[in-house]
């Protein structure tokens, strides 16, 4: 087999097409989850802790700043090395959001599955041998 039809055997399995599927519609849900945590998360945190607190504008200047400037846009454009922590943790909290959305979805998924009845599991062979021992010495006469 030719290594172009491996290939094609591979891309068209169902395995293939579902993973491709899945990192799809992950993708959009990624940007719904940046939205809700963008537009609605913290805003709410923003009103909660007393308002001012914007967590992309949080950065530590790292090096000299000889025009002392203060928003991060001027100091990205002049070049100076900035530690941007709050875009890490407008990131990390998506992450957390997404993954306990995940989370959830599983749970219902798996809550909504029917339980599959549970095969017997097959009697080992010793032990099936063992009774057809006892068996056929329950059959022999006492003597």
């Amino acid at each position: 087999m030719s290594i172009v039809q491996e290939f094609k055997e591979f891309a068209v399995k169902g395995n293939m097409m579902d993973m491709a599927i899945g990192v799809i519609i992950g993708g959009a849900f990624g940007k719904i989850i940046d939205s809700l945590v963008k537009d609605i998360i913290m805003p709410l945190i923003t009103v909660i802790t007393g308002g001012g607190v914007d967590f992309t504008q949080k950065f530590f200047v790292l090096g000299d700043n000889p025009n002392n400037l203060q928003s991060l846009d001027e100091l990205t454009k002049a070049g100076i090395n900035v530690l941007t922590y709050g875009n890490f943790i407008t990131i990390f909290l998506n992450f957390l959001i997404l993954a306990w959305v995940v989370f959830l979805m599983v749970k219902v998924i798996n809550r909504l599955r029917k339980p599959e009845e549970a095969a017997p599991a097959a009697t080992p062979e010793d032990i099936e041998l063992l009774r057809e021992i006892r068996d056929e010495l329950k059959r022999r006469p006492q003597a």
